[in-house]
This record gives structure tokens, sequence and C-alpha cells, in this order.
């Protein structure tokens, strides 16, 4: 089990606890990952949970490195990856292992998601990304008809996790896989700093023969960004990792499609909120400036789909199968 955590003291110490009160008949390792925390997580880790594994790095690794690191160390047969805004429920990595058990031709196995108040969280898993999805978000129709199969399919229409289902992504939030698995794929692609990685995994993971699953059974609370407060910041990130997805697994002309696409999507976005503001509406003068901001910074994704334009798209050994 690996737990990264960067400033998020509290949340993690939660996480940490409720990981050891739920997960009672499992032989198992937690290896935890402070990425130069500056709120005391690494100190308050060691104090609470001696027994537990911790790297202190003394930089900050990012998400994907972080865990590569962990897995270097760790000794079993499967790695869960979990993130530290999470609470375990119920057992649910007892029920993860043993939905693993049960469906080993999967590969890759999550669970279901809820927010704090145990809503639903539906982000526990996504369908890959595709031009059409990356449309629809641009233009704004996964906004307008969300949770639609047709206009929001990244987000695999109304379902509510509520029945076992094969997924193209299992988030990196609550992601076991088996280790054989990890290791042919190199675990996480480190050019991923933060967000992308587990979508890039996943998909990496299909054309070697993996059927990532999730299950309801297996249950936890993801408080979702709890390290990533600032919006415009997050977002940028966000895009830059989708714009090096794009450009790392699809052909070149439809990554150079997608790439106008996640810019229309910035530019359309503040238009709409910019609009909504003039005409009085709070929340979105708000997020005009922040959509703004995340405009501004553009040249960030495109620059980073430029560098990868270099070395072409990346696969999976053996494969040439266009996973778009």
């Amino acid at each position: 089990m690996i737990v990264v955590s960067y400033n998020t003291r509290e949340i993690t110490l939660e996480c940490l606890r409720s990981l050891r009160d739920e997960t009672q008949s499992l032989d198992h390792e937690v290896i935890v990952v402070d990425n130069a925390s500056h709120d005391g997580s690494a100190e308050a880790i060691a104090r609470d949970f001696p027994e537990y594994d911790l790297i202190a790095s003394t930089a900050n690794l990012g998400f994907g490195a972080a865990n590569n690191l962990a897995a270097e160390r760790a000794r079993g047969e499967r790695l869960l990856l979990l993130n530290p805004d999470t609470v375990v429920l119920d057992h649910a990595v007892d029920r993860v292992v043993q939905f693993a058990d049960r469906v080993p031709s999967a590969g890759i196995w999550g669970g279901r998601t809820l927010f704090a108040d145990r809503s639903l969280n539906r982000s526990s898993c996504w369908g890959a990304p595709t031009l059409w999805s990356t449309f629809c978000i641009a233009t704004g129709l996964t906004s307008v008809f969300r949770h639609t199969r047709l206009f929001d399919p990244e987000s695999l229409g109304p379902w509510p996790r509520d029945t076992e289902r094969e997924v193209d992504i299992v988030v990196g939030c609550f992601l076991l896989i088996d280790r054989e698995l990890w290791n042919r794929l190199e675990g996480f692609d480190p050019l991923y700093f933060m967000y992308g990685e587990d979508a890039d995994l996943c998909i990496r993971a299909r054309e070697l023969g993996a059927r990532p699953r999730i299950s309801p059974e297996a249950t936890i609370v993801h408080l979702a960004g709890a390290s990533e407060p600032v919006r415009a910041g997050k977002m940028i990130r966000l895009i830059t990792a989708k714009a090096q997805m794009y450009t790392r697994l699809w052909s070149p002309w439809k990554a150079r499609l997608g790439v106008v696409l996640l810019d229309l999507w910035a530019l359309s976005r503040r238009g709409a909120h910019g609009l909504l503001g003039a005409l009085g509406r709070t929340s979105s003068k708000k997020a005009s400036q922040d959509w703004k901001d995340v405009w501004d910074g553009r040249e960030g994704w495109r620059s980073a789909a430029r560098a990868l334009r270099r070395t072409g798209p990346r696969r999976a050994a053996g494969t040439t199968e266009d996973p778009a």
C-alpha cells in the first residue's frame, strides 16, 4: 500500500488511521512518501505510525515519481495506490483485493468513491479521452449535457458506479495493480508530474491485454484536490497533462488537433464565464478571472506538447493500435 502526501498533514493522518483500522485480514506493508511537505507531515507520520515505512523526500518529486520510488521498495505481489485525501470505509482494501482474486485477468482494479457527505463521487474511473470527448469538453457540450453517453463520454454516462464494470481508466486515488504488470509498464511515466499518469498507465496496460475493472463493494471517501487549492494553477497542470498524454499516446495529427481543442476549452470557458459575470452572476466573475489566468498560461501546455513531438507517440511494446 503506497500513500504519497504533500502538505496535507491532518488529512493524511486520518487516511492512515482509516487504513490501519479497516485493513485487518491482509498480509501487507504500508509505504508513505512525503513530498517535502512544509506543514510537519513527515514528523507527524513518523510519530503516529512508526510501523509504516516512511520516505521523507527532500524535494517534491510529483505524484508519479513518488509512487515509482515507493514501488521499488515494495515487496508485495500487488500494489495499492491510495491518495492521502481518502478515508477507507468498511474494509475497502480487503474487498478490492478479494475482487482482484476473483477477477485476476483485469490486471488493474478499483472501487467506488464518495464525497465527505457520502454522496457519489464519480471520479473513481473514467473513459479514455478521444477527439470527440475533447471536442465536447472544449465546446461546452459536456457541461450542458453532463453525464450523458454522447456528449460526456469520459464520465461514462449516467452510470452511478453501483455495479461491477470494465472501464478504461481506474483513477490513482484508489488503484490496485499486479506487480508484474506494473513492472512491464515500468510504473508511471515520469513525464507526468501531477495528473494524467493514471490515465496513461491504464491506457498502456490495456494495450498489453489488461482490462481494468471497478467494484462497488470496495468504497472509500475521496475529498479530491486537498493538496491543490489554487484553481487556475490546477487547471493549467491538468490541461498540460492532457496535452502531454495526447502527444505521447495519439498519432501526430490527432495530438495536434487535441491540443488546439484544449486551447479552445480555455478560451470558451473564459468567454462564457465573462459573459455570465457581466450579467451579474457573482460566482462567474471569479471563475472568469481563473479562466483568464488559465488562458494566459496556454504556452505552458503548448510547449510541453512541442517538446514531446520529437520523440513521437509512445506505445506498449509490440502494439500498433491507435488508442484514440
